[in-house]
């Protein structure tokens, strides 16, 4: 693909801003009916394969974390989904942006990546009602 296809696809799938790649393992935890279809359409159409579910009983390369405020302590959901990684993988954090409901302040998310040993890479938006945290895990 050349480089202007790749930004064309940039733009057009939120993906694309994510750094998926084709063949990559993605577990995702916290599917709800409020996620956003699009992003999770264009991760599959990128790593050309299905997301993979809770159940999934072997290493992923990149977890999607799906948190709300609601759904609990986040330090306790980072720390089960560095468990769930493979070596060098990352957790991208997707979160209702401010002033939607479920909104997480980010000092909260700041927090509870430090507290679970997580290095924050980057905040971008990856929707219109949520936001995408990147975080590193650390090295084993």
């Amino acid at each position: 693909m050349s480089a202007t296809a790749d930004q064309a696809q940039e733009r057009t799938n939120p993906a694309g801003r994510l750094g998926f790649e084709p063949g990559q393992v993605v577990q995702e935890i916290g599917y709800d009916d409020d996620v956003d279809h699009d992003l999770r359409e264009g991760i599959e159409s990128v790593i050309g394969q299905e997301l993979v579910g809770e159940d999934y009983d072997d290493v992923a390369d990149v977890v999607v974390l799906w948190f709300r405020e609601e759904d609990g302590d986040l330090t306790d959901a980072l720390v089960d989904a560095i468990g769930l990684l493979d070596e060098g993988g990352v957790i991208w954090l997707i979160t209702p942006k401010d002033g939607r409901d479920g909104y997480l302040e980010p000092s909260d998310i700041q927090d509870a990546a430090q507290t679970a040993g997580l290095s924050q890479t980057r905040t971008i938006s990856v929707g219109t009602n949520w936001s995408g945290t990147k975080m590193a895990a650390p090295k084993r």
